[in-house]
């Protein structure tokens, strides 16, 4: 069951002083490879959905989109807890040999984004118009935007069971699928966009229409995937005799309580990134463009370094889940050392080319003087980011949603609006600050409790399905 043989495997019990491990890195590129090509399909499909509505008579179509998608994202993506969830659990059930208890925890994530969406849809209209009451657009960009959201909030179960399966796809460790899955379902709503919004003229409607046809076809597609991989096991998806189990309360309460844990942990994420918008749009309208400009360079930093989270999530899931102490402390340390390395390319390519970059992101002089002023805090940032990627990686691996939480409240409230606070009349520079300072807290605050705190983690645990 696992990709590490078994005479890797027995070496694994034998004492070693070597911290970097190499017959670790093809099951870590397995993982973190894929998903870095499947983080660039993304930034390509926005800009083929602005390409496309771009070219209407009136610009109030590029900005209805842009309004309605900015709030469906923010809904998936606040519901993301499904997936981290999902992949920890799923990865320490198959590290204890257990399928039937990781094929359950997929059902019981299932169910309750199923529950979750039928919430998002019946609730649709108060998240609208509180949507508005903060926006405040003009009437024709919220008409616009209006009907995008009411076609794509239908997609809502669809998106939800991706995360749910593309949870359980990583813990297995099969990335390719994910990968496959991603780049045919953008390849599918570029398709249908170009055929509803050119074809049949439906404008905005059009684009929506085709993101929720390609988010149904990736549901479906990911579902036949995952059906085949569980059938070569001798498991089906849904199994009749197991449909009462899968909703009785009493076993949802442990994945609630985990569930509930990583959306507060971003609900705290967010609200640091809100507020550095809101608060740089105070400062000017140079200052929001060029603060935007310059977090593309993180989300670069990211779109890289995520591939290799993912890869920690699974694998150290399944050492913590086979109770393989040593493995662990070998993975963790040999993932944290590449992506290191691949920050230090990051500081390096910022250092020398980011005024390049920037010019490549705006045209407009006045942005790109404002942006090249900040950009000295994005040349080190990547080098200190790097750590609270890697280690929220390790605690969703880890199921430790409770200290990712707590963590993550410690340094939004106890070190971000802090640091804002004491630095606030250094301008645009103290909100960078602040967003440095959070970034090395998360960091060494999740880095320390690993180091003194994982040996809990090798006890017996408690089933999470």
């Amino acid at each position: 069951m696992s990709v590490i043989s078994s005479r890797q495997s027995a070496s694994c019990t034998r004492p070693d002083t070597m911290i970097f491990q190499r017959r670790f890195l093809p099951a870590i590129f397995a993982i973190a490879v894929p998903m870095v090509l499947s983080n660039v399909t993304i930034p390509l499909l926005g800009l083929v959905d602005t390409a496309v509505v771009g070219h209407l008579p009136d610009s109030v179509y590029l900005a209805g989109v842009a309004l309605g998608s900015s709030i469906i994202t923010f809904l998936f993506w606040i519901v993301g807890f499904l997936r981290m969830s999902t992949t920890g659990s799923v990865a320490q059930a198959l590290g204890r040999d257990n399928d039937r208890e990781a094929i359950q925890v997929w059902r019981h994530s299932v169910l309750l984004g199923l529950f979750l969406s039928v919430l998002l849809i019946l609730l649709q209209q108060p998240i609208w118009q509180t949507a508005m009451a903060l926006a405040d657009p003009e009437p024709a960009v919220a008409a616009q935007a209006q009907s995008y959201f009411q076609i794509r909030i239908w997609g809502a179960p669809a998106a939800l069971i991706n995360l749910a399966t593309l949870g359980c796809l990583l813990g297995m460790r099969r990335a390719k699928a994910p990968m496959i899955l991603l780049i045919l379902t953008n390849l599918i709503n570029i398709v249908f966009d170009l055929f509803f919004v050119l074809g049949l003229g439906w404008n905005v409607a059009g684009v929506a229409a085709a993101s929720l046809l390609a988010d149904c076809c990736g549901t479906m597609g990911g579902l036949w995937i995952l059906a085949r991989l569980w059938r070569e096991r001798g498991i089906l998806l849904f199994e009749h005799k197991t449909l009462r189990k899968s909703i009785e309360a009493r076993s949802f309460r442990a994945l609630l309580g985990l569930n509930l844990d990583i959306f507060l942990r971003t609900l705290a994420l967010q609200i640091c990134f809100t507020f550095m918008t809101f608060q740089g749009a105070r400062l000017g309208n140079e200052i929001l463009a060029a603060n935007m400009v310059l977090l593309n360079f993180l989300l670069l930093v990211s779109f890289a370094l995520d591939g290799f989270a993912y890869a920690i999530e699974a694998l150290a899931g399944e050492a913590i889940g086979a109770s393989d102490r040593q493995r662990f402390d070998q993975l963790v340390t040999t993932v944290l050392l590449v992506s290191f390395a691949i920050s230090l390319l990051f500081c390096l390519l910022f250092t020398w080319q980011g005024n390049r970059i920037i010019a490549l992101l705006t045209d407009i002089d006045t942005v790109r003087s404002t942006a090249a002023r900040y950009l000295p805090w994005l040349n080190w940032l990547p080098a200190i980011a790097v750590w609270s990627y890697i280690f929220d990686g390790i605690y969703i691996g880890a199921t430790e949603g409770r200290i990712m939480r707590n963590s993550m409240l410690l340094c939004a409230f106890g070190v971000f609006f802090p640091c804002w606070w004491l630095s606030r009349g250094w301008g645009n520079h103290a909100l960078w600050l602040s967003l440095t300072a959070f970034m090395l807290a998360r960091g060494l605050s999740l880095g320390w409790h690993c180091l003194h705190h994982r040996d809990a983690w090798f006890t017996e645990r408690k089933t999470t399905c």
